[in-house]
């Protein structure tokens, strides 16, 4: 045993000096740099690139076997300009390894790398004539792969200061990488090894300049294809398109077997800050553990935070996860826990939703169970500075057949409310719909009225409202509310069915109970031509406080009915009001006229003298004129109303009248003529009253002129048929008189004949 031990160590000194001697000697006999010509040639013949060589092409024979390349750069295909160069690069082998086909790099030096690559518009790059595959005759057969193939372990590796630029141009999209540094430790199989890495990407497509640096623990079986980071951490620092200050962070362990299909995540800790358009945000993803084997995976705890402050106020939402676990055919998500909420300066709102989600990625249908969904909100301008809604329900998905079903019920903006909907085909949706409400008020939720005087007016092109949403809807449903108020408008057993299809939208009934009255119609909408066909009839309406409510206006009062049928088109407010046509009819009975009190100047008529003219008053919000009867309809047509049949009644006028009202310019022209009674001198008088102005700035001419004239027509009149009378009364005594003479004369006449004859009869019978 001793003989063999001495003649193996023996033979192992003489094999060692033989190969130190004729590497000796070869180092000191051969000198690569001889042979650059040579190389720059094959190069040149080979690819049609020019390779430049610098700097001196060193040998290393021991204690390993290498090469050290200095200056070294490489043309593009057929031109000079420089493609890619590299300032220093050297490789080192251990010399016994290769004696046992092991192949042990000592040490992969690299630094000063500069490459550019392009894409071209037409989809080919500068790099296709390099990685064109090779003719047959220079193609290694696997054979020969197989005979030369060596064990793969390398001592370390370290490249520096290296620059990569792709220009794709088809993409406008330029991508730098700067400043890239990799450092290892011994990579061989299944021992680990310590790897550092940072770089600096720059793009332009999106915006991006960031700085990345990692650093962990490599471990790696090429024959059993497992792999694995330890102590990963991995960070990120500068922008992204509109996000400055950015930093990402991420640490944890990683594994993968490629063989099983095994996949784990341990300890994953996932962090993000900066600016968003300068609003500072941030998320918090951690996972305790989550593996995916084949098609099956779980996991357990994970948690989600992320926040976001702007003007709006601060926003902030987690998601919370206790266990997961399933595969692609089933998978269930229970316990699943997402808040959200809102903090402003003068209000909070909250948001949390519990569900269990059971799902299956193969059908991809998915259902939320048991949904719980909580809201509250705070803040000393809400009703009772703090409104609380909870609901429950439930909602299922089947994404391959494009459905979703949903119910809801429980409080709402401290309502009670029954929801049910459907959707079907996502691309062009057909939805339907059932929604219950007790009772609604929405008033404490819209934004506050600002006067007019208060907003300023600009010059501004009025912008036109968009119906081309309605011309692929295809939806049904009926909204039914017990009470509702909005707008201060306050409306019972309100009813809205809504029909839409092709374009066309059908709103029948629209009905509802309101101010002692109910009202009942439809409402048609064509997105195609955008047109509007409206038919509403009210009955029995108290008009004083529904005006009021809906406008603040204290125009009218008195109960009685509306009717309305008016059709219009256009894509803006004003367009639609100048396309106005159609008809409106009003009744109303006992009621009253705001704004003026025309009984009041029928009480002052004998104060008017023969000075008095016309004159132009305001609106008078404390007087009004009280009728008993009140008809008139409008024929409206380009948003111009028309109206000539005023007829309005009262114990002490008579109010009739003609003239426009221009909807279209908000601004009208009346002519009324007010018939007034018996007045203190016991005549009648017709004072004529001209309506006109902007809506907002109504005058009332009132012309005593024409009334003084019929009061002095009618006292004209008056005298002329007293003379008339007087002298009818004297002609009639006259006549009496000269009857009662001639009566006299005659009945004279008669006794002295009779006289006569008496005498004449005593003569003869003496």
């Amino acid at each position: 045993m001793k003989k063999i031990l001495k003649y193996v160590l023996w033979s192992t000194f003489g094999i060692a000096a033989t190969v130190s001697t004729v590497l000796a000697y070869v180092a000191l006999t051969f000198d690569p740099n001889a042979y650059k010509p040579q190389i720059i040639q094959a190069v040149q013949d080979s690819t049609n690139r020019t390779l430049k060589l610098d700097g001196d092409i060193k040998l290393m024979f021991f204690p390993s076997i290498g090469a050290r390349l200095g200056k070294a750069s490489l043309s593009e295909f057929q031109s000079e300009r420089e493609f890619a160069s590299v300032a220093d690069a050297s490789v080192s082998l251990a010399v016994w390894p290769l004696l046992k086909k092991q192949m042990v790099v000592s040490q992969v030096n690299v630094s000063g790398v500069k490459v550019s690559v392009v894409k071209y518009k037409n989809g080919k790059t500068n790099l296709d004539d390099l990685l064109a595959p090779k003719a047959k005759a220079e193609q290694v057969t696997p054979s020969e792969q197989e005979s030369t193939a060596v064990a793969f372990d390398v001592a370390s590796v370290a490249i520096t200061n290296c620059d990569l630029k792709f220009d794709d141009q088809a993409a406008d999209n330029k991508i730098t990488v700067s400043n890239l540094n990799l450092k290892t430790g011994r990579l061989t199989n299944a021992i680990p090894t310590s790897v550092e890495f940072s770089a600096h990407i720059q793009t332009t497509q999106p915006q991006t300049d960031v700085t990345l640096k990692m650093v962990t623990t490599l471990s790696f079986d090429m024959q059993s294809n497992q792999y694995s980071l330890k102590g990963m951490e991995l960070s990120a620092e500068g922008g992204v398109l509109d996000i400055s200050g950015l930093m990402l962070k991420l640490a944890g362990d990683a594994s993968a077997d490629l063989k099983a299909q095994n996949y784990e995540l341990n300890l994953f800790v996932f962090n993000a800050s900066g600016k968003k358009a300068g609003e500072p945000f941030e998320a918090h993803l951690t996972v305790p553990t989550i593996s995916l084997k084949r098609e099956d995976f779980s996991g357990e705890n994970l948690q989600f935070n992320a926040s976001l402050t702007g003007d709006f106020g601060k926003a902030n939402a987690a998601l919370k996860l206790p266990s997961f676990k399933g595969n692609m055919d089933k998978f269930s998500l229970h316990g699943m826990s997402l808040q959200a909420g809102l903090v402003q300066a003068e209000q909070s709102f909250d948001a949390k939703i519990d569900t269990a989600l059971i799902g299956s990625m193969k059908s991809m249908q998915f259902n939320l169970k048991d949904l719980n969904i909580a809201l509250k909100a705070s803040g000393d301008k809400l009703p009772g500075k703090v409104v609380e809604s909870s609901l429950k329900g439930s909602v299922q998905a089947d994404l391959e057949r494009q459905s979703v079903h949903a119910k809801f019920a429980g409080g709402l903006l401290q309502s009670q409310i029954k929801a049910e909907a459907a959707i079907k085909n996502f691309k062009v949706p057909v939805i339907r719909y059932d929604i219950e409400i007790d009772k609604l008020d929405l008033d404490p939720y819209l934004p506050p009225k600002v006067a007019e005087k208060d907003t300023p007016k600009t010059n501004e092109p009025e912008q036109p409202f968009d119906l081309s949403a309605l011309k692929t809807l295809d939806a049904s449903g009926s909204v039914r509310i017990g009470s509702l108020k909005a707008a201060n408008v306050k409306l019972a057993k309100l009813r809205v069915d809504l029909k839409a299809k092709d374009g066309i939208v059908l709103v029948e009934p629209l009905s509802a109970a309101l101010y002692q009255g109910t009202l009942n119609g439809k409402v048609r909408i064509d997105a195609h031509a955008s047109g509007f066909a409206i038919t509403q009839k009210l009955s029995g309406v108290e008009i004083a406080p529904l005006m009021k409510d809906a406008a603040d206006l204290e125009l009218a009062e008195g109960k009685g009915n509306v009717a309305l049928a008016l059709t219009t088109q256009g894509n803006t407010v004003s367009g639609l009001k100048k396309a106005l046509n159609g008809t409106i009819s009003v009744e109303l009975a006992n009621g009253a006229i705001r704004g003026i009190d025309l009984g009041k100047l029928v009480q002052g008529v004998q104060n008017l003298n023969k000075d008095s003219k016309a004159e132009t008053l305001g609106v008078n919000k404390g007087e009004k004129t009280e009728f008993s009867e009140f008809k008139a309809g409008l024929k409206i047509k380009d948003g111009v109303a028309h109206n000539d049949d005023l007829s309005v009644k009262s114990t002490v006028l008579r109010l009739t009248g003609s003239g426009d009202v221009d909807i279209g310019h908000d601004k009208m022209d009346y002519n009324a003529k007010v018939i007034m009674a018996k007045t203190d001198q016991g005549r009648t008088g017709t004072l004529p009253v001209h309506v006109y102005g902007p809506f907002d700035a109504l005058k009332i001419q009132l012309d005593y002129a024409e009334l003084l004239g019929d009061l002095a027509r009618q006292r004209l009149n008056e005298e002329q048929a007293a003379l008339k009378q007087k002298l009818d009364a004297e002609k009639a005594a006259a006549r009496t008189a000269a009857k009662a003479k001639l009566e006299a004369e005659k009945a004279a006449a008669k006794a002295k004949v009779q006289d006569q004859l008496k005498e004449g009869l005593k003569g003869i019978f003496k």
